[in-house]
C-alpha cells in the first residue's frame, strides 16, 4: 500500500494507543512500560522503507495478545479473539 506521511502517521499513531491500551488493561504495564512497548512494537519507518506499515496487517489488539498470552491466544483464551467494545470505542 502508498501511504501518504499524513496517513502514515496517523495509522501510527492510532495503533500505537490501542497497543498500549491492551498492554495496561490486559498485560499489566504501567502506562510508561505500556507506551514504550507501544513504540517498540510500532517503530517509525520512513517513507520509502521496503516494509513500511507492513506491521499494520493485523490491528494491534492481535500484536498485544500474541505478546501478552504467545501464540494460539485464540484457543487458549477464546474470549480474547475479538477485541471488547471499550476497545474498538478508541477509534
Amino acid at each position: 500500500m502508498v501511504w501518504s506521511e499524513e496517513e502514515y502517521v496517523a495509522c501510527l499513531r492510532g495503533e500505537r494507543r490501542r497497543y498500549a491500551w491492551v498492554m495496561r488493561r490486559y498485560g499489566g504495564l504501567t502506562a510508561g512500560e505500556a507506551e514504550a512497548a507501544a513504540l517498540d512494537m510500532y517503530p517509525y519507518e520512513p517513507d520509502g522503507a521496503p516494509s513500511r506499515g507492513l506491521v499494520f496487517h493485523d490491528e494491534a489488539w492481535h500484536w498485544a495478545m500474541l505478546t501478552i498470552h504467545k501464540g494460539l491466544y485464540w484457543v487458549a483464551h477464546p474470549e480474547l479473539a475479538d477485541p471488547p467494545e471499550e476497545y474498538t470505542a478508541l477509534d
